[in-house]
Parts: structure tokens; sequence; C-alpha cells
């Protein structure tokens, strides 16, 4: 990490959450199944839901009503309901079967040891981050937490970062993003940061690899 910054440490680190901090698709996966099995289809399955999530939740409906990963063609007719039921399902177990992924605790208490500035950058709504956050003891680590529902647009686009980097009085030179998708990868070049990626989260079955982050790291202890 320190490499990228002239051999010093960054100012602050912005993290993805679901797929880069929490290995959330088991829940999210219960969550799809049960609201396509109350609109009387089958279900999609771990593998699947694995593939579809990075894009934020209303995204991740309307893949799992389509079975594709194109959004081209638009919300279909009963989006709406099925919004509606998989927020109710997910919210009722959130962390059920999540997990945090191995080197995540080590990494975060790690760097605040060096009192380096930390932070969430994240698709997940709001209403299902924060209580994530909290439940896997996570949340005193970080500064500043943005979800996909905290601005008008979600990752690539870079303003979820900028607004980060602004509120902690960094710089996008000085800020390290850390995720698992082409989506995170994306969003720090249009912000003008570094990106260490994980090659373990979801990318919709590509490798991370094919992102060309500045630096890949099996474990996010291995960033200290």
């Amino acid at each position: 990490m320190r490499s990228l910054f002239g051999d010093r440490d960054p100012q602050l680190v912005l993290f993805d959450l679901d797929g880069t901090l929490v290995d959330s698709v088991p829940d999210l996966a219960q969550a799809v199944d049960r609201m396509l099995g109350a609109l009387g289809r089958p279900g999609a399955g771990v593998d699947q839901v694995r593939d579809w999530v990075g894009n934020g939740a209303a995204v991740l409906v309307q893949r799992a009503l389509t079975g594709t990963l194109d959004t081209a063609a638009g919300q279909p007719p009963e989006f709406d309901e099925a919004y509606g039921l998989f927020l109710g399902y997910y919210g009722d177990a959130i962390a059920d079967r999540s997990c945090l992924y191995p080197g995540v605790r080590e990494c975060l208490e790690g760097l605040s040891a060096r009192g380096i500035a930390m932070g969430v950058a994240t698709n997940k709504p709001m209403r299902f981050t924060t209580p994530m956050l909290e439940g896997f003891g996570l949340a005193q680590h970080f500064r500043v937490v943005l979800g996909g529902d905290s601005l008008p647009t979600r990752k690539p686009d870079p303003a979820m970062l900028l607004a980060a980097i602004e509120h902690c009085g960094a710089s996008p030179a000085t800020t390290l993003m850390v995720g698992d998708s082409c989506n995170d990868v994306r969003a720090a070049r249009a912000a003008g940061c570094p990106v260490a990626a994980v090659p373990y989260g979801y990318n919709h079955g590509e490798p991370i690899e094919d992102s060309a982050p500045d630096l890949l790291v099996q474990r996010l202890d291995q960033l200290l």
C-alpha cells in the first residue's frame, strides 16, 4: 500500500462493503429467493446471485426478475412489488449467514493504530449498511459511511468517493480506494485516486485483474 504513496501511508482509505469487507451473498440470495418464491418464480441460488450483486439493491432485483446482467431493457412491470418484497426479506436477515472475510478485522485495526482515516463507500442502501457495520463491530473504525442512496449517483460514478474524501479533509492523491469489482476501479479512476482490489469478491463473474487495479491483495491485512 505504501508503495502507491511514495513509501508513505495514505491519509484516507475507503472500502467497499459487499464482497470486500463482508461476504453478504448468502443473505442476499436468501432474500432474492424468498422474493422470487412470493412471486411464484423459481429461486436463483447463491451462485447466480453472486454474479448479480454490486450495483445496488434495485439493480439486483431487476437482474433477478430478468435473469440477466443486462439492465438496458429497464424495469419489468412487477419491479415495484418485487423490490418491496426484497427489502422486507433482506431487512429481516441482513447478517444471519454473512461473515467477514479473513484479514478484515486485522486490517482495520492495523490502519486505525497507524492513525489512518477510514471510510466506507458502498452501493448498498444505508438502511442495510449501518446495521451490518454495527453488527460486525466495525462501525467505530469509519469516519464516513456513504451508501447507495446517500447521493443521487452510485459507483462507478466518482461522486461518492469525492464526497467522502472532502468530508475527511483528504485529497484524491492521498486516498486509497479498496474494492472487489470493476465499479470500484472505475470510480477510483474517475475520482483520481489509487485503487487496490481483492480477488475473492463479486465482479459479475469476471477476474478483477482484468480491470487493472494498482494493487491486488489476497487478504486485506496484506495492505498493512
